[in-house]
Formats: structure tokens, sequence, C-alpha cells
């Protein structure tokens, strides 16, 4: 089980676009372009438990483009659990619209993303993230993500692993 008391502990992993590559902790990708669980103009990082995820979520459309696999040294917390069946049924969220493939046709439509207002009200709760299992082809519920609203300040820490400075290099 990944999470203690609510709080995220370990490494986490992130394939990013080139484009980003000098700034893996910036979530500005996200905050362009909106994702599942983030809005437009909101910052967020996806992050995966482990190295294989991260490189199906980054490529979840078409061939294999450039990556840059990034991995960090986490300790993050208070993390909802989407995992915890009580906890979810606080929302009017289900492990059906969690998955559900249309959000990003919603999102540039102007309609509402459900999984976009969970987040949104998780974040009122004071939550930094979410742990959800990964919807990218070949996932199974084992593949988990960690999507985070907050990852630097008060209870939250998250150090890229890059002691030869590979990025600033590039």
């Amino acid at each position: 089980m990944p999470l203690d008391a609510g709080r995220f502990r370990g490494s986490l992993f992130r394939a990013l676009n080139p484009v980003y590559a000098r700034e893996p902790l910036s979530g500005r990708g996200a905050e362009i372009y909106g994702g599942r669980f983030n809005p437009k103009g909101t910052p967020a990082l996806y992050c995966s438990l482990d190295p294989a995820t991260a490189l199906r979520e980054a490529n979840q459309a078409g061939s294999l483009q450039p990556t840059v696999l990034v991995s960090y040294r986490a300790d993050l917390g208070p993390i909802f659990d989407t995992r915890d069946q009580s906890e979810m049924s606080r929302y009017p969220m289900s492990g059906e619209a969690l998955s559900d493939p249309g959000w990003r046709s919603a999102m540039l439509d102007g309609r509402p993303v459900p999984t976009q207002d969970f987040a949104k009200a998780l974040v009122l709760e004071g939550y930094g993230g979410l742990l959800v299992r990964s919807f990218a082809t070949g996932t199974t519920s084992a593949n988990l993500n960690l999507v985070l609203w907050t990852w630097q300040g008060d209870g939250f820490s998250l150090k890229v692993v890059d002691d030869e400075d590979r990025l600033g290099r590039m």
C-alpha cells in the first residue's frame, strides 16, 4: 500500500515532453492543456509509481514520441486514495466516471468535466493530490498514478533525482 495515513513517501516517475524537461517541477504542460484532474490554467504534476506506467501515460496517442524519464523522491500529504471505497462514497464520483475517456472532448467543448470538479473539491478540502489507477492502454489496476496539485510547501517535498545535473545540460 503506497499511502500511510494519507501520506506518500517513495519514488515517483514522469515521462516528460522534452520541451518541459528543464522544468520537471513546473506542471506547465498540464496548466496549458488541462488534464483529467486539472482544468486549463491549473498546474499539476501527473506522476506514476513505476517507470513503465509513466511511459504509457506520456505516449497514449500514436507512436512513441521523444520522452525524458524523470525520477523524484517524494514525501507528500495529504493524498486522497481513490481505491478507498468508503472515502470515495463521500463524493459523486464512480470508478466509471474516473475512467471516462470522454473527459478530453468535454473539456475541449467547454462542457463540465466531472473528474476536474472532483479534483477541485479535493483541493478545497486540503488534499494536495490523489492516488488513482492509470487508464492508459495496457494498464491494470496495479498501475498507479499520483496526480499532484501541491508539491512544495508545508507537508510536501518533491525532489528531482538528478545528481549529475543532466537536465541542466539539455
